[in-house]
C-alpha cells in the first residue's frame, strides 16, 4: 500500500525573505520543523524503517554456524589444533557481511540502468579464468584466480548473481510483452555464462544456472509451451555433455554414481566415489537424534569425509549435531529461503521481484541438491551449501546477493 505520509508545510517567510513578520526566523522556537531526511522515525517511507532484521540475523547467524563446522571439520583430532581455516572463513563472514550490508544501502533501481556492466564484467571474468597462466586449476576444473596468498576468486559464483542481475535488467525493459525474438534474446543472455561455466568444467554451477533461467523466464511470461521445448532442449544438452566427453570420467561417475550404490563400482573413479558416499552416510547416521556433541564426532575429528568442509558439510552438522541439528539448520536456511520469497511479494516493481525470485531459486537448488547428496539421493555435482560450506566466493556472493534482497525490501514504499 502506497505511504499517505505528507511532510509539514515550513510556515510562510515574511516580507524579509528569511524572516517571520514578527522580527523573529522562520521555523524559530517551538514552531521548529524537523526534516523527514533527518529524522528516519517520523518518515514512514524512509528505506530505513523497513529493514527485514530476521533476514539479516538469519544470514549472519547462519555464516558463523557455518564457520564453526568448517573449523570443526578441519581443525584435526588432537591438539595443538589447526585453527587457519575457520579463521579464514570468519573473516569472509566479515567481508560478506560489509558487502551485503553495502548493497541494501544501495538503491538496487539504479541497477536497471547499469545492468549490462554488471552482467558484462561478469562474462569477462569468466573468460578471464580460462585463460592459461591466469585461472587455476582444481581437480580437472579451471575455475580459479588467485587473489594473494589468501583468497581464490570463484568468477562462476559471481556469474549466477551477475546473471540474476542481467536477466531482470532485460526483462523488466521488455515489461511483459515477450515474443519469440525478446524470449531468444533472454535465453542468449542465460546461455552465454553458462557455457563459459562448462569449459572449465563445472556441471554443478551449470545446473543451478539452469534451474535459476528456467524460473526466471517463467515467471517473467514466457509461454508453456515455449517453456516445454526450452526443458527438453535442456534435457537434451545435458545428456549429450554426459555422453560427449566434454567431462572426465570421474566427473560422470560423480554425477551418476548415486543411480547404482546397489552395484560393485566398475572404474576405480566409481569406487572412490562411492567410497566418498558410504561415508557421508554413515557420518550422518551414526548423529542419531541428537548427535555426539560438538567436536565430539569420530567421522569428522578423524577426517574420514572427504572434501567434508566443502561439498559434504552437512555431513559435520549431522554427526554432531544429530537429526535435531541438521533440522534447525534446514528450518534456518529455510526461513531465509522464506523471507526472499515474501519480499518477492512485496516488491515495487519487475525488476525487484526477478532480483529476488532469482535468488530465491538459486539458494533452494543448492540445498535441496547439497543435502540430497549427501544422503546419496541426487547426483553429486560439488555444489556447495549456501552460508555453510567453506568457500569464500560462494559465501561472500550469497551475502551481497541477500543484500540486494534487503535493498528490494527496504525501498518497496519509495
Amino acid at each position: 500500500m502506497a505511504s499517505t505520509y505528507r511532510p509539514t508545510r515550513p510556515p510562510r517567510s515574511g516580507a524579509n525573505g528569511g524572516s517571520r513578520g514578527d522580527g523573529r526566523r522562520a521555523g524559530a522556537g517551538l514552531h521548529t520543523v524537523r526534516r523527514p531526511l533527518a529524522n528516519f522515525g517520523f518518515n514512514p517511507s524512509s528505506p530505513f524503517r523497513h529493514v527485514d532484521l530476521l533476514l539479516a540475523v538469519l544470514t549472519v547467524g547462519v555464516a558463523l554456524f557455518g564457520a564453526l563446522m568448517v573449523y570443526s571439520a578441519t581443525r584435526g583430532p588432537v591438539a595443538p589444533y589447526r585453527i587457519g581455516t575457520g579463521v579464514r572463513v570468519v573473516v569472509f563472514v566479515v567481508i560478506g557481511t560489509v558487502l551485503m550490508a553495502a548493497l541494501a544501502l544501495f538503491d538496487y533501481r539504479k541497477l536497471r540502468d547499469y545492468w549490462p556492466f554488471v552482467y558484462g564484467a561478469c562474462v569477462a571474468l569468466l573468460l578471464i579464468v580460462l585463460l592459461p597462466g591466469i585461472g587455476s586449476s582444481t581437480k580437472g576444473t579451471q575455475g580459479w584466480i588467485q587473489i594473494g596468498s589468501f583468497f581464490q576468486l570463484q568468477p562462476s559464483e559471481l556469474a549466477k548473481l551477475g546473471l540474476i542481475v542481467g536477466f531482470a535488467g532485460l526483462a523488466s525493459q521488455f515489461r511483459g510483452d515477450l515474443d519469440l525474438t525478446r524470449v531468444a534474446m533472454l535465453l542468449g543472455l542465460c546461455g552465454l555464462p553458462m557455457g563459459l561455466v562448462m569449459l572449465q568444467p563445472d556441471l554443478g554451477t551449470t545446473l543451478v544456472s539452469v534451474g535459476v533461467s528456467f524460473a526466471l523466464l517463467l515467471v517473467a511470461g514466457v509461454k508453456p509451451r515455449i517453456l516445454g521445448l526450452i526443458a527438453l532442449g535442456a534435457v537434451l544438452v545435458t545428456v549429450l555433455v554426459l555422453t560427449s566427453g566434454l567431462l572426465k570420467q570421474y566427473q560422470v561417475d560423480r554425477l551418476t554414481s548415486y543411480a547404482r550404490q546397489d552395484q560393485v563400482a566398475k572404474t576405480a573413479d566409481e569406487a572412490e566415489v562411492r567410497y566418498n558416499l558410504e561415508e557421508s552416510k554413515k557420518a550422518i547416521g551414526s548423529g542419531g537424534v541428537w548427535g555426539k556433541g560438538l567436536f565430539d564426532g569420530p567421522q569428522t575429528r578423524n577426517g574420514f569425509v572427504p572434501e567434508q568442509s566443502t561439498d559434504f558439510i552437512f555431513t559435520a552438522v549431522g554427526e554432531q549435531f544429530g537429526l535435531v541439528g541438521a533440522g534447525a539448520l534446514i528450518l534456518a536456511l529455510g526461513a531465509i529461503v522464506w523471507r526472499v520469497w515474501r519480499t518477492a511479494q512485496l516488491a515495487r516493481d519487475d525488476f525487484g521481484m526477478l532480483i529476488c525470485t532469482g535468488v530465491m531459486v538459486m539458494l533452494v537448488v543448492q540445498i535441496f541438491e547439497n543435502v540430497g547428496m549427501t544422503m546419496g539421493i541426487m547426483p553429486i555435482t560439488g555444489i556447495p551449501l549456501p552460508l555453510v560450506s567453506y568457500g569464500g566466493s560462494a559465501l561472500i556472493t550469497t551475502m551481497m546477493s541477500l543484500g540486494l534482497v534487503q535493498s528490494v525490501h527496504m525501498r518497496r514504499f519509495s
